[in-house]
């Protein structure tokens, strides 16, 4: 049984055909990169795996673990192991991040029938993870990402990947506007959540992030359908040559 599987998936967004009968199958264990050009619907594909509204599914199924997805809601996906790092993470002011992470945590517990880690225990784990991922314990009492840089929010978005190690974690453009040392700190902390039981699907730009992390299928998205796949090298070319001569 594959981890995610996506059949024949349409999608309009606002009444606007986005994705028109796109299929991707990942298996636990793997990590697959999506890439294309801008508009090509590699955003709208990850808002509608994790659930966001405003996406309607016309046709096709989204399969997680054997599940069908598509009318279940957002946070029931969350708490059966769908996580979605944003591209644009959002702020929340006067919602510190410790208050954010430990409601996480415990609502996960709950819904799982497990019991909540203490105080003591969490906040031990929660500045583990920030150390590990260059960022100042001080953050936590800040607000969500309330007057972070890029880089802080999206490592901010790794550390709530390391703590509530979801089954498949959707990165929408992780890498965007990271500097090589942010990006590295970032790229070492997906590879730590990586392992046989979990997986990447990893939207990016650039081939740059794919020589941190070693995807083992590239995906091209255009107008709403996968036009190729294959390994690492096929990012390579696309560096080279661009889109056009996929999409012409």
């Amino acid at each position: 049984m594959s981890l995610l599987e996506v059949k024949d998936l349409h999608v309009k967004v606002a009444g606007k055909p986005i994705l028109k009968g796109l299929n991707l199958t990942l298996e636990a264990g793997s990590i697959h990169a999506i890439m294309g050009p801008n508009g090509s619907g590699k955003s709208t594909l990850a808002a509608v795996i994790a659930g966001k509204p405003g996406y309607e599914i016309t046709d096709g199924e989204i399969y997680y673990k054997g599940q069908l997805l598509n009318d279940v809601e957002p946070e029931v996906r969350a708490q059966q192991g769908v996580f979605l790092a944003f591209q644009y993470p959002v702020e929340i002011p006067g919602v510190s991040n410790m208050e954010f992470l430990k409601a996480a945590m415990d609502n996960l517990a709950a819904a799982r029938g497990e019991e909540a880690p203490n105080t003591v225990e969490f906040m031990r784990r929660v500045r583990a993870i920030a150390a590990d991922l260059d960022l100042n314990p001080e953050f936590l009492k800040r607000g969500v990402n309330e007057g972070f840089s890029g880089g802080e929010k999206k490592r901010n978005e790794i550390l709530q990947l390391l703590l509530l190690d979801p089954s498949l974690a959707v990165l929408d453009e992780t890498d965007s506007g990271l500097d090589i040392d942010a990006l590295q700190v970032v790229s070492n902390g997906v590879n730590a959540y990586s392992d046989a039981e979990n997986g990447v699907l990893l939207i990016t730009h650039y081939q740059r992030l794919l020589e941190h992390i070693v995807p083992d299928q590239v995906h091209v998205l255009a107008d709403g359908v996968i036009v190729r796949s294959g390994d690492r090298g096929l990012a390579l070319e696309l560096e080279e040559k661009g889109y056009a001569w996929l999409t012409d």
